[in-house]
């Protein structure tokens, strides 16, 4: 177990009381207030399954922060956590609601799922306004970070098939559970040991049978798909259309529509049909599942499972033969060949 200078454990004879190792936290005018007050609760309503035992948590330093939430490292249970404190803004009360039903949605979607590509989710804890889930840690930090330390078109294909066959494997693990992630982007993949990468964020998730237009959504503009920038109705395909861009950076090692603003960026892709430009060295193989991936029709984007053995497919050819990017070539368009004469269309037509 490593040490941590700035844990301290949230316990006091026996007895849980909210005093928090945050300098900088505990000096901030914020929300913080009801964490650090002397005997806070922050118990699962009704002893709930997910509920922290904050006896058992030592919390840590700051190391990421969004709108309403706060992301900690520490420790839950003797093993290393990651810890997304989360608050409700007291100004708004509308928001306080929509902030509260995205926390219980998230803990009920992550309660259930076990994949190894799926972030792990450990406990919960609850006493509005601030609610706080706490997930297994992931020392290797983001995918956006670490593509970010690369230098451009630099990821060796070999490692961009095997982050890729784990973002799509844990995808296809969701879908089948009939969660929509609506939010893949490389900042929510994280890299445990292994360079194996795990989905996580599920903030704004919701099972497919409860999504409705995307009409007041919030999501990341660079990587949402055409019809949920417009706040059309949407399905399982809005994470097919993430997963091409994420596709895109593992070639690339850039950040998509980099010269634009995420408004620009939305416009472009909404009313122009615009795309991230893939560069003239993007294997074909990845270029062609690529374009699939991000079609403006959604009926047009392959599921999660079809992706998955695309990509094995590709990984099985690339280790029988290192040349299999360079030498490859599609296979005719199924559409193609249902219009030619059968004696043809059984033949293997030249390349």
């Amino acid at each position: 177990m490593k040490n941590f200078n700035c844990f301290k454990q949230i316990v006091n004879n026996g007895r849980s009381e909210r005093r928090l190792s945050l300098g900088e936290y505990n000096r901030a005018v914020s929300w913080s207030k009801y964490l650090v007050a002397p005997g806070a609760e922050i118990k699962g309503e009704g002893e709930e399954e997910w509920s922290a035992d904050m006896s058992q948590l030592f919390i840590g330093c700051k190391f990421a922060s969004g709108r309403h939430s706060r992301i900690y490292r520490g420790i839950y249970k003797q093993i290393d956590v990651a810890i997304k404190l989360i608050s409700q803004p007291e100004e708004d009360e509308s928001l306080a609601a929509t902030v509260e039903q995205q926390f219980t949605c998230e803990v009920a979607l992550l309660f259930p799922l076990k994949h190894p590509n799926i972030i792990t989710f450990v406990a919960a804890c609850k006493k509005p306004p601030v609610f706080c889930i706490i997930t297994e840690y992931l020392a290797g930090g983001s995918l956006k970070k670490y593509l970010h330390q690369q230098e451009p078109h630099s990821v060796p294909l070999n490692l961009v098939l095997k982050l890729a066959l784990d973002i799509a494997r844990g995808m296809q693990y969701l879908h089948s559970q009939g969660v929509l992630h609506r939010d893949l982007k490389s900042e929510n993949l994280l890299l445990g040991e292994d360079m194996c990468v795990k989905v996580a964020d599920f903030g704004i998730s919701c099972l497919e049978s409860q999504c409705g237009s995307a009409k007041g959504f919030t999501g990341t503009y660079r990587w949402m798909a055409p019809e949920m920038i417009k706040e059309k109705h949407h399905t399982k395909k809005v994470d097919v259309y993430s997963f091409g861009i994420v596709l895109w950076e593992l070639i690339t090692a850039l950040t998509p529509f980099e010269n634009m603003t995420p408004e620009q960026a939305a416009f472009a892709v909404s009313q122009r049909n615009a795309r991230p430009p893939l560069p003239p060295t993007c294997p074909m193989a990845f270029s062609r599942l690529i374009n699939r991936c991000w079609s403006s029709d959604p009926n047009e984007r392959p599921p999660f499972n079809e992706i998955v053995s695309i990509m094995e497919s590709y990984a099985e050819s690339f280790e029988q033969d290192p040349e299999f990017f360079s030498s490859y070539k599609p296979p005719p368009d199924p559409t193609i060949l249902k219009c030619l004469p059968k004696c043809i269309a059984g033949r293997r037509l030249p390349s």
